[in-house]
C-alpha cells in the first residue's frame, strides 16, 4: 500500500497535507493500544491544524495508556479523485491505517457548510454513512464542536454527540467505552446518561402539519429530556506541544487561548452565548504557556486568542511582559479580536516587533441605532477616534467588517454604512495627505440558535440585492475595496444552522449530486442545494426566511446552554426597541441562566444582591 500511495501523492497538489510525520506528531503502537480514535476534521489540512480543539483531544487521549488519538482532515478534490480511482479508503497521517479500523471517529464541527465534507470522509473510510446502518463492527461515530448544539440536521449520520466543552465529558465517555464497546446498543444506552452526550437515535420525533416541531421524546429511560452544556469550571491549560504543520497553515503561529467566553452580549453572536461565562488564564500560566510553545515548536509568532482578546483583565500588563521576557528572541505576538477604540490602538503599538500591516476592526452596523439594537452600541465618533488615531501613528491599512440583514435594518442604515466608510477615508486623507487603503467585508446575517436572534427571519436575496446595490454605488466613490458574501450562501448556512432531522436526507442527496467543500465559493453549488431540497419536498424559506413565534418548539430545545429561554427571549424584545444590556462582567449580573451552574456567576449575582 505504501509504495501506491506515495504514487498518488506525486499526482496531488500539496502532498505534504496527507504525510503526516509532523514534529510533536504522537505515534502509538497500533497493536499495544485497545482503543483506537480517529480524530477528524472535515476540512482541508491548513485549516484544520488551524483548529484549536483537536490539539487539545489530541493531547487528552493519548496521554491514556491504552487509547491512541491519530488525525485526519478532508482530502481535497485532487486527492479523492486518486483515492476512489485507485480503490484508497481515506486514512490517519500518523500511522496511515484505513479509518475503518478505528474503533471510534470524531468530528469536530465547528461550521455547517462542511456536512457534506462529513459524509463525504466516511464514505472514502468505507463506513455506511447513516447511523442505523453501522453496528460495533463498525467505528462508532462521534461529533462536537460549535455545530453539536443544534445536532438535528446531522442526526441521521452521528451515533452520539457531545454537547458542550469535552475535555471532561471525554474521559467519562472513553470509561463506558472500554466496558461496552462490543454492544453498541447498550454502548449508546449508557453514554445516554453521562453529562452532556446526545444519542438521537434514542429520540422519537414528529412534526405538525405545518413543518414544525410537534414533539421530542425519548424512547428509552436512559435518554435525558435534557441535554445540559458541559462547561469547564475554569480555563484549562494551553497545549504547549502542539503538532507543527509542514505546509503553512491559515493560522502558522502558536496560539494561547487566554480567555474563553465573552459577556459583551451582542444579540447577534452565537459564539457570545455557546461559551459562556468568561474564564481567563493567570498571566503567569500565559507567560509559561508562551515559553514553552517556542521551545518546543520553533514559532517566532505568538498569538493570545480569545473572543475579545482586548477584555482580557490588565492585557497590557500581559503584553509588557511578553515583550521584556522574549525581547532576545525576536518574538512577535498578535491580537485577534480587539475592540474598536483608541486603547487597542496603543495596546498595538505596544507590541514588539510589530510590522504597519492591517487593522482589523468590526463595527457590524453603520448606524448608531443598529448596532444599539444588536447590543454592540459603539458611538460613531469614538469610531472615528480611534481610526484617526491609527492613521496618525502610520496604520493606512484598515479592515472593516460589516453585516447587512441585521434585525429591523432600513435602507437609512445602510446608507450609515456607506456614510461612516466615507469619513473614514476622508480621515486618512486629511491625517496622511493620501487615501488609506481601507477594505469592507460586508457578511449577511444568519439568525443562530441559541441566540435572542433564533427565531427571526433572514433577508431574502430579493431583500438583500438593492442593499448590496447601495453600497456598491456608495463605497465606489470612497476608493474602499468591496467585497460581499453571497447571499446563496448565507441562506443554505441560516437553513443548515437552524433545521430540523429532516434536512438529514436533504445534506446526504447534495452530497450524492457532488457537494463538497461548500464554504470555498469556487466548489459551492446552489443548485444542488436547492434541487436536493425539492427532491425532499422541503423548502429553504421555511428554514431561513421565516419569522418564528416565540412560543414555537424549537428543533434545539432539549439543548440546554446554560443561558436560558427566558432571557433570550427578554433580549429579543429589548433587540425590538433598541434598548442595550450591559456587559454583566463590570455591571449588574444580568440574570441570563448561568448563575445556575457557574460559580463565578452565583458569586457575582449574591454581590449583586440577587
Amino acid at each position: 500500500m505504501t509504495a501506491s500511495l506515495d504514487n498518488i501523492l506525486c499526482q496531488v497538489t500539496k502532498p505534504a497535507r496527507y504525510t503526516g510525520g509532523e514534529w510533536n506528531s504522537i505515534i502509538k503502537d497500533w497493536e499495544t493500544t485497545t482503543i483506537r480514535v480517529a480524530l477528524a476534521f472535515p476540512d482541508v489540512y491548513e485549516v484544520g491544524m488551524s483548529n484549536m480543539a483537536l490539539p487539545i483531544l489530541y493531547h487528552i487521549l493519548n496521554s491514556q495508556a491504552d487509547v491512541l488519538a491519530e488525525r485526519v482532515y478532508s482530502p481535497w478534490v485532487d486527492m479523492e479523485v486518486q483515492l476512489r480511482q485507485h480503490h484508497f479508503p481515506l486514512f490517519s497521517l500518523e500511522t496511515r491505517h484505513p479509518l475503518n479500523e478505528f474503533d471510534i471517529i470524531g468530528f469536530s464541527m465547528g461550521y455547517e457548510l462542511t456536512y457534506t465534507n462529513v459524509l463525504n470522509m466516511l464514505d472514502l473510510a468505507g463506513i455506511p454513512l447513516f447511523s442505523n446502518q453501522r453496528d460495533y463492527s463498525h467505528p462508532l461515530v462521534i461529533a462536537g464542536g460549535s455545530c453539536a448544539l443544534n445536532p438535528e440536521p446531522m442526526a441521521d449520520f452521528i451515533d452520539l454527540f457531545f454537547i458542550g466543552e469535552a475535555e471532561e465529558a471525554l474521559m467519562k465517555f472513553i470509561k463506558v467505552f472500554r466496558t461496552h464497546h462490543d454492544n453498541k446498543e447498550q454502548l449508546l444506552r449508557e453514554a445516554a446518561m453521562l453529562p452532556g452526550i446526545y444519542v438521537p437515535s434514542l429520540y422519537q420525533v414528529d412534526y405538525n402539519r405545518d413543518g414544525t416541531l410537534a414533539r421530542m421524546v425519548p424512547k428509552v429511560p436512559e435518554a435525558k429530556t435534557v441535554i445540559e452544556r458541559q462547561m469547564m469550571p475554569r480555563l484549562p491549560q494551553p497545549v504547549t506541544k502542539p503538532v507543527v504543520p509542514y505546509i503553512e497553515a491559515v493560522h502558522d503561529r502558536g496560539a494561547i487561548e487566554i480567555q474563553r467566553g465573552c459577556s459583551r452580549g451582542c444579540r447577534f453572536c452565537q459564539a457570545g452565548s455557546i461559551y459562556r461565562p468568561v474564564r481567563e488564564l493567570s498571566r503567569d500560566e500565559i507567560i509559561d504557556a508562551a515559553e514553552a510553545l517556542i521551545r518546543n515548536c520553533g514559532y517566532n509568532e505568538i498569538s493570545l486568542v480569545s473572543l475579545s482578546t482586548g477584555d482580557y483583565d490588565n492585557i497590557s500588563g500581559v503584553i509588557s511582559q511578553l515583550s521584556r521576557q522574549f525581547r532576545q528572541d525576536n518574538i512577535t505576538l498578535s491580537l485577534p479580536s480587539l475592540r474598536l477604540d483608541t486603547s487597542s490602538i496603543k495596546l498595538i503599538e505596544s507590541l514588539p516587533s510589530r510590522r504597519k500591516t492591517t487593522l482589523t476592526f468590526a463595527p457590524e452596523a453603520g448606524s448608531e441605532r443598529l448596532r444599539r439594537v444588536i447590543n454592540k452600541s459603539i458611538p460613531e465618533e469614538r469610531m472615528l477616534e480611534t481610526f484617526a488615531a491609527a492613521f496618525e501613528r502610520g496604520w493606512l491599512n484598515l479592515k472593516l467588517y460589516f453585516m447587512v440583514g441585521l434585525p429591523t435594518e432600513t435602507i437609512d442604515d445602510v446608507k450609515a454604512l456607506v456614510d461612516l466608510v466615507t469619513r473614514t477615508c476622508q480621515l486618512g486623507r486629511k491625517i496622511q495627505g493620501k487615501p488609506p487603503r481601507v477594505r469592507v467585508s460586508v457578511g449577511t446575517f444568519v439568525p443562530k440558535p441559541h441566540t435572542p436572534c433564533q427565531w427571526l427571519a433572514q433577508d431574502t436575496e430579493e431583500q438583500l440585492t438593492p442593499k448590496h446595490d447601495l453600497l456598491k454605488q456608495g463605497l465606489r466613490r470612497t476608493g474602499a475595496q468591496f467585497s460581499w458574501q453571497d447571499p446563496r450562501t448565507s441562506q443554505l448556512e441560516a437553513v443548515l444552522s437552524r433545521g430540523d432531522r429532516r434536512l438529514g436526507k436533504v445534506i446526504h442527496r447534495a452530497w450524492e449530486l457532488g457537494s463538497r467543500f461548500d464554504a470555498w465559493h469556487e466548489h459551492f453549488s446552489y443548485d444542488n442545494w436547492l434541487r436536493a431540497l425539492q427532491e425532499c419536498h422541503l423548502d429553504p424559506a421555511f428554514y431561513a426566511n421565516r419569522e418564528r413565534p416565540l412560543d414555537e418548539l424549537l428543533p434545539w430545545q432539549h439543548v440546554d446552554i446554560g443561558v436560558t429561554p427566558a432571557f433570550l427571549k427578554k433580549e429579543y424584545q429589548k433587540m425590538q426597541y433598541g434598548e442595550e444590556t450591559p456587559d454583566c462582567r463590570h455591571g449588574q449580573c444580568s440574570a441570563c441562566g448561568l448563575q445556575r451552574r457557574h460559580p463565578d456567576c452565583q458569586q457575582k449575582e449574591k454581590k449583586a444582591g440577587g
